[in-house]
């Protein structure tokens, strides 16, 4: 099963970075909140670029540039597609903190229209 992993990351503002194994690389949101645990919380979810897959267990301290601050997992286990389509993304999650089905819905939000929703289904 493809890795699945949450980032705590102390930069300029805490967030965390969700992070999907998907054709060899890791797919990544930035969630400004935390990620929720229970249905009827839906977070925010900027895309962001992809990331190295040997970067899903990193933690400590980015000391310079863009993203610079302390990294810790905040979650990891993995995932299984349940539906995939250009604007959402089903996926049920068998992490530490985060279990069952999760949604990524593309809303558009933000300059690049690179905004999602997530959320507990």
């Amino acid at each position: 099963m493809p890795i699945y992993a949450i980032q705590k990351h102390q930069a300029s503002r805490l967030h965390y970075d969700l992070r999907l194994e998907k054709n060899g690389v890791l797919k990544s949101w930035a969630i400004p909140k935390i990620p929720p645990k229970v249905k009827g919380i839906k977070r925010l979810a900027i895309q962001v670029e992809d990331h190295a897959l040997d970067y899903a267990k990193f933690e400590g301290e980015i000391k310079e540039g863009y993203g610079k601050g302390k990294v810790e997992l905040w979650d990891t286990g993995s995932y299984k597609i349940v539906e995939s389509k250009p604007k959402l993304l089903v996926i049920n999650i068998k992490g530490k903190k985060l279990k069952g089905e999760y949604c990524l819905v593309k809303t558009g939000f933000g300059k690049k229209k690179n905004g999602w929703l997530f959320f507990k289904k």
